[in-house]
């Protein structure tokens, strides 16, 4: 009974979407590309971890926890704002909803909301009007996992993704332009929620159905290669997770998160624990990200009064004394629009030239970049191929050659029992994606002319991109 009266609320907010504003999103829509630069040229912003979690002094809270412990009897909003503003900051980013999957805004999707707390107040509402007051952009944080609704491995039922596009809705209708959605626990190696388990073309398209000027940031630097931008439009690293963006080698438009605390949410030590150095976030972070196409996200995390403590505000007017805030000449090279559609390619049945026996041909569609298929070096001619199991159309082809191997190839697939060729030539790109015209076929197969060493494909991808 529960999740039907959670799919009644989802279907009537879905169908009373204001029809002005869906005209108004679909006409101020522009390019991805200066999204992307806008977004990189914001240089540094402020990360809320502002949560349940935050009255359990733990990072993940008990999915149970009543709603009755979230009381911020001194909630602040304006504090946040002029603290961020204190630092320089252009934008803030707030929790909306963590891993236990407490609410923080008046939701119609759930009863676990912050409108069932003694706080009453709606804190998304209240986040986004102080920081607009200063002049600073808005961004908010969704978590995909929610294990108070039971949305983890295993369990997800349709009921489950008619929330989270409600949920989505809402958060993109209440609350005036978002900048970005920062998404989490979907298509990590430790939330193990799929991008097919929960679509994530079906959730991305709404979200620029709702809003075509919002940016989706998929928090999966963990899985998925540095040299491509696939299921984000935004390549995010986590420091904590030990995700570290290149300065060198990155031409992506990206984003790298750190605490200016021990943690992500307040801990009852952190008004006395000491604090990352401002001089360490400005000249090991701000300053070389922001040469690097790469926008920095300093947590701050309020205590359970609302507040973001003495010491953290110190620390964030530090930073604005050191750091200028000068626009930094960091203009994003061209590079292939991000990767949203599903791989069809992944786990169906495979076939390849002779290979070594450790790495046959299932690690090239196994959904994981870190083992590859390799040809045996006898071989002159290696060739890689995946069967679709019927016709299916298709319009893109990746190839994650993570070590350089491959140097000339061909691109053919199979109709009818006839091969044609889709790229016949080099592509020196780690990851190299082909863009084509659909065509329809049954299998797909890389055939490749010339290698070095062994030829490896970490993964091989085969899309029906909607265009």
């Amino acid at each position: 009974m529960r999740n039907l009266w959670i799919m009644g609320c989802v279907i009537f907010t879905l169908c009373t979407v204001p029809q002005q504003l869906k005209a108004q999103a679909k006409q101020n829509a522009r390019n991805l590309h200066d999204l992307q630069q806008e977004f990189v040229d914001l240089k540094f912003g402020m990360f809320i971890h502002f949560n349940i979690p935050t009255f359990m002094n733990q990072d993940w809270a008990d999915p149970d926890a009543t709603p009755a412990i979230f009381n911020p009897k001194k909630l602040d909003c304006n504090q946040w704002a002029e603290a961020a503003k204190s630092a320089k900051m252009s934008y803030g980013c707030l929790t909306t909803k963590h891993h236990s999957g407490f609410c923080i805004w008046d939701t119609q999707t759930t009863d676990y909301n912050v409108m069932n707390s003694p706080l009453k107040r709606d804190v998304v509402k209240e986040y986004v009007e102080a920081f607009r007051k200063k002049g600073l952009r808005t961004m908010l944080y969704y978590s995909i996992l929610d294990t108070h609704h039971k949305l983890r491995p295993g369990h997800i039922s349709k009921a489950h993704i008619e929330m989270v596009k409600g949920q989505l809705t809402e958060l993109l209708t209440h609350y005036g332009e978002i900048s970005a959605l920062i998404i989490d626990g979907w298509d990590a190696p430790w939330s193990r929620i799929s991008y097919e388990d929960v679509p994530f073309e079906e959730i991305y398209r709404l979200i620029k159905h709702l809003q075509p000027n919002c940016l989706v940031m998929d928090l999966n630097a963990a899985k998925y290669p540095a040299e491509a931008l696939f299921y984000t439009d935004i390549k995010s690293y986590e420091q904590n997770a030990g995700q570290h963006i290149s300065s060198e080698s990155n031409h992506l438009p990206a984003l790298s998160c750190l605490p200016v605390q021990s943690s992500w949410f307040w801990k009852s030590s952190f008004p006395t624990d000491e604090l990352k150095k401002a001089e360490f976030l400005v000249n090991d972070n701000i300053v070389p990200f922001n040469k690097a196409y790469c926008n920095f996200i300093l947590n701050v995390a309020p205590n359970t009064d609302g507040l973001i403590d003495s010491n953290a505000l110190e620390a964030l007017k530090a930073i604005g004394k050191i750091w200028t805030g000068k626009p930094v000449d960091a203009t994003l090279p061209a590079f292939d629009a991000p990767i949203v559609s599903t791989n069809m390619a992944k786990h169906k049945p495979s076939n390849s030239s002779w290979s070594d026996d450790m790495w046959i041909m299932d690690f090239a569609n196994d959904d994981n970049f870190n083992f590859s298929w390799k040809s045996n070096p006898m071989v002159k001619v290696p060739w890689y191929e995946v069967d679709l199991l019927k016709v299916e159309s298709f319009n893109m082809i990746t190839v994650a050659d993570s070590k350089s191997t491959i140097k000339k190839y061909r691109l053919v697939y199979e109709n009818n029992g006839e091969w044609k060729t889709i790229f016949s030539g080099e592509n020196p790109d780690k990851i190299k994606i082909h863009r084509f015209d659909r065509v329809w076929g049954s299998k797909v197969k890389i055939i490749v002319d010339e290698f070095s060493g062994q030829a490896e494909i970490a993964e091989f991808g085969v899309y029906n991109e909607q265009r």
